[in-house]
């Protein structure tokens, strides 16, 4: 039955709407001492449920929930020196907290890249309600390669659909729109 399948705490229950003027708020990690606090000074975009094996999760999730927002509007405000980088060579820079293991943001430093400018947080590190709701799941396909049980991915869309994301296995049709726009403008297929 789809019900069973837990895609993410913040979603199994029914997908909170977001809050009008919500302004954002501050993301802490799970460290009981000393936690590393973020602040998010806007309200998030593109929320959505993410399969990649690269995005942080909390204990049995299947899907990170994760979002976007200006990186002029996050700020370390405690406990930076704890975050490192994940992966170096991977195109979001993911800081972690050393303590705990919860990524904060990842920023891409690629000039070239179309989502840079761009940072991804986890809401569900914040206490305020509010945050944008989830939109949609992307590499659906990739929690295979986190150890997901191939038979069981018609339920896992399912369950997805059930609860209000459409599946796909790359990003919504809006961001692969804003992908393609980046790439045919840099090659002079449309102005800019």
């Amino acid at each position: 039955m789809a019900s069973d399948i837990h895609i993410h705490p913040s979603v199994d229950d029914g997908i909170k709407p977001a809050v009008a003027g919500f302004a954002g708020g501050t993301l802490v990690c799970k460290c009981a001492t000393n936690p590393v606090k973020v602040e998010v000074s806007a309200q998030t975009a593109f929320n959505h449920a993410c399969g990649c094996t690269k995005c942080w999760k909390p204990a049995g999730s299947v899907f990170s929930v994760v979002a976007v927002v200006s990186r002029d509007k996050i700020k370390v405000l405690e406990n930076g020196d704890k975050l490192k980088v994940v992966d170096a060579n991977a195109a979001i820079q993911r800081h972690a907290c050393t303590g705990c293991g919860a990524h904060l943001y990842g920023r891409i430093e690629n000039k070239d890249h179309p989502f840079y400018g761009l940072d991804f947080v986890h809401t569900e590190l914040s206490h305020e309600q509010g945050w944008a709701a989830p939109e949609f799941a992307a590499f659906v396909s990739s929690i295979i390669e986190a150890g997901a049980k191939p038979d069981q991915m018609g339920a896992v869309r399912a369950r997805l659909r059930e609860i209000g994301l459409e599946p796909y296995d790359c990003l919504s049709p809006p961001l692969m729109d804003l992908i393609a726009t980046h790439v045919a403008k840099r090659s002079g297929a449309l102005a800019a």
